[in-house]
């Protein structure tokens, strides 16, 4: 019996010291992480398999000339007009190079008629709720 208890009092003082804690996953690869540090790891990763490219802005301002400008500022002055006018209750018609733009006030519903000259399709916007300018 004396053994036994030697055994049982060894187990006991090895038991008595044996502590465990949470185990928490930390990846290695930073890939999979969630640590905030690893964003520009991720975004070298994305950068380097992104085969899109952002489209050249000055090309697009470039393309157009300074009549070519005039003209589109023009056509929108035009049209804000046009509309300026027909929420005083008239109605009007605005012919360019490549649109016909029909404007009627209908009892407070806006019909805006556009027929594009070249190919004859034409497209009808109605807005209703047209509050005249008092």
């Amino acid at each position: 019996m004396k053994g036994s208890n030697l055994a049982f009092a060894g187990l006991l003082a090895i038991t008595a010291q044996v502590s465990a804690t949470e185990l928490v996953y930390t990846p290695i690869n930073p890939s999979f992480g969630g640590n905030p540090l690893n964003s520009s790891h991720l975004l070298g990763v994305a950068n380097a398999i992104n085969d899109h490219k952002a489209p050249d802005d000055d090309l697009l301002l470039g393309e157009q000339s300074d009549l070519e400008r005039l003209a589109a500022s023009l056509e929108s002055r035009l049209i804000s007009q046009l509309l300026s006018d027909v929420g005083n209750g008239n109605t009007g018609q605005l012919v360019t190079d490549d649109f016909l733009l029909n404007i009627i006030d209908d009892n407070g519903n806006l019909i805006i008629q556009i027929t594009d000259k070249e190919t004859g399709e034409s497209s009808t916007i109605q807005v209703s709720g047209l509050v005249p300018d008092m």
